[in-house]
């Protein structure tokens, strides 16, 4: 049996970014072959693909001293 839980969670909210569909075309702009949609919208042919989203960076490690180490 399948597991219904998507790659990232399932409260990814849709946005051509990570659609299937969503690519450069031949003159090297991202865009959807289907044509566009307005911001925050997507059309009712968005299949979302897990591989196309970039996951946020960590938190920034924070500077030690060697005083810090000290008893």
């Amino acid at each position: 049996m399948l597991s219904k839980r998507k790659l990232f969670g399932n409260n990814i909210p849709p946005r051509c970014d990570y659609c299937i569909h969503y690519a450069k075309n031949s003159s090297g702009n991202p865009g959807c072959p289907y044509g566009l949609t307005t911001i925050g919208n997507t059309c009712k042919r968005y299949v979302y693909d897990p591989l196309k989203r970039e996951p946020k960076s960590g938190p920034a490690i924070p500077k030690f001293t060697a005083d810090d180490f000290k008893l």
